[in-house]
């Protein structure tokens, strides 16, 4: 069983960065494709950003291209999620997700087995 244990959220204004982690307990870490999705109040989950278990492919959702930066070390086990030029529209709980290993990359929930318990990330205007 793989947990996840995301960090680095907080409360920002409008411009700001942030940098999430998410630390997974398992060295089959190294062959899952991580993903970080987030929820807003009153919103479904929705996608925010992938890369698979080599590093080599990264998806974006629309919204965050040109200002989130997935990543991962997996020597350390662990990926990260850079957030720049934060918006107030960026405020939710972002969860981390890890896949089985080597399956496909993909953007939607169901390709990933195991969650964390998810960062509260605030934007104030």
């Amino acid at each position: 069983q793989v947990q996840l244990v995301e960090s680095g959220g907080g409360l920002v204004q409008a411009g700001d960065s942030l940098r999430l982690s998410c630390a997974a307990s398992e060295r089959t870490f190294s062959s899952s494709n991580m993903g970080w999705f987030r929820q807003a109040p009153g919103k479904e989950r929705e996608f925010v950003a992938a890369i698979s278990w080599s590093g080599e492919f990264t998806y974006y959702t629309d919204s965050v291209k040109g200002r989130f930066t997935i990543s991962r070390d997996n020597t350390k086990n662990t990926a990260y999620l850079q957030m720049n030029s934060l918006k107030p529209e960026d405020t939710a709980v972002y969860y981390c997700a890890a896949s089985n290993p080597f399956w496909s990359l993909t953007r939607s929930a169901a390709g990933y087995a195991y969650w964390g318990q998810g960062t509260q990330v605030t934007v104030s205007s």
